[in-house]
């Protein structure tokens, strides 16, 4: 089941987890509040290619406000076959100036995880998604790397959004050898502490987690408990504030009540829910216009290279 059908089924069911879903062009979305908020578009997805940022509102979907409009129903118009198109109406900063794209759905492709030295001694590792074989693909990621002369890394989780939380959590497994890895609530039951266990802690090299407002979800988790037990530091932009196990309610009227039924702490025990991760280094990804081609360059990238090299 792909998770935009995931969505449609809470719908009719009324108790199904849910969060922030996939859709057919490759977004991660928010859809509280008056807009549809892009929380992440996935690399090598239409919207990516489109310019498609985090941030960015999504005000009408082929000519249709989205504004008042049922969950259901939005899904059910950014939804459709592969290869078939749909217009996008979006705003950045500016609600005066509206952005129409026009993008072409199709199936993801691009890789979860890829790996390439970044300078010398240094294996840049990007983790584009997190599922249940992300920690394996990591792992074999950083041994090729270490093999081919990477002593230090760079862990990209910016424009990383969804996934389970606790792959999220498994992925740190890999940096941690011990310690608190996070904290969860449940109302009514008393705080739950996710620690490290024996064999955890395999990567053993310097590393840095470069993260953006982008970062969601379990790849906060997996920032959160490797800065947490100062495994490495954060290099970027403040995340968003999503670690929380959510529900969404149909009500009779068709509107739709969002249920948090369990939230997640950083391993000091700090809010992480709403409140997001603060970088160790703070670096602003640069602003880019709609129709105009991305830097060629990754400042954000270069700090956590010269943090890594501060650091040795």
């Amino acid at each position: 089941m792909r998770l935009h059908d995931h969505l449609s089924a809470a719908l009719s069911q009324g108790n199904e987890e849910v969060g922030h879903r996939e859709l057919g062009v490759g977004v991660e979305v928010d859809f509280r509040g008056e807009y549809v908020t892009v929380i992440a578009p996935f690399d090598g997805s239409p919207a990516a290619r489109a310019g498609v940022k985090p941030g960015d509102q999504i005000v009408a979907i082929d000519g249709k406000p989205v504004r008042g409009e049922r969950i259901d129903k939005l899904v059910a118009l950014m939804r459709g076959p592969e290869g078939t198109k749909v217009k996008l109406t979006i705003i950045r900063g500016n609600a005066a100036d509206p952005h129409e794209i026009e993008l072409t759905r199709e199936t993801p492709s691009a890789p979860d995880v890829t790996g390439r030295l970044a300078a010398p001694g240094v294996g840049y590792v990007r983790i584009a998604a997190i599922g249940p074989k992300t920690p394996d693909r990591v792992k074999k990621e950083v041994a090729d790397l270490t093999k081919a002369g990477a002593s230090s890394f760079v862990l990209d989780v910016r424009r990383t959004a969804g996934g389970p939380i606790e792959d999220g959590i498994a992925v740190a497994r890999l940096f941690v050898s011990k310690g608190t890895l996070a904290m969860r609530e449940v109302k009514g039951a008393e705080r739950a502490t996710i620690s490290a266990a024996p064999g955890d802690g395999a990567v053993t090299q310097p590393a840095v987690v470069l993260i953006d407002t982008g970062t969601s979800g379990a790849a906060e988790l997996f920032a959160a408990a490797l800065s947490g037990n100062k495994r490495a530091d954060l290099v970027g932009e403040r995340t968003i504030g999503r670690a929380a196990t959510q529900r969404l309610i149909k009500l009779p009227d068709g509107s739709g009540l969002w249920l948090s039924t369990a939230r997640y702490l950083t391993p000091s025990g700090a809010p992480l829910h709403e409140k997001g991760l603060e970088p160790v280094v703070a670096v602003d990804e640069p602003d880019v216009e709609f129709g105009q081609p991305a830097p060629a360059t990754d400042p954000t990238l270069d700090k956590a290279i010269a943090q890594l090299k501060k650091a040795a």
